[in-house]
């Protein structure tokens, strides 16, 4: 498997960040033809302190030339671009193949 993994900074309205994502953004990524799985989750910290990030979104595909097929696609293009209308606290991406599993 490969990985896409996102990692969201803290944005200037977490409320508006929500809406957008939830009812927008979503939409265009479960588009994306060849993605596997896709999780997503706010980040926390285990001592209540503000953590550095938002929220880190995985996908999921098959290998790294699914992957890149994936975001080279319209569909994937429109998802990429997308991330400028909500992102107000930036987005890193971080691409990884999976090696280790622990069951």
């Amino acid at each position: 498997m490969y990985h896409l993994t996102v990692i969201y900074g803290q944005p200037d309205d977490p409320k508006a960040f929500d809406e957008y994502y939830a009812t927008q953004h979503l939409s265009l990524v479960k588009k994306i033809p060849g993605l596997v799985r896709f999780t997503a989750g706010k980040c926390e910290s285990l001592d209540d302190t503000p953590p550095a990030s938002y929220l880190i979104a995985q996908l999921t595909f098959d290998s790294k030339e699914a992957c890149g097929s994936a975001l080279g696609s319209s569909e994937g293009q429109a998802a990429a671009a997308d991330v400028a209308n909500f992102a107000t606290g930036g987005a890193t991406m971080l691409f990884s193949a999976e090696t280790t599993t622990i069951p």
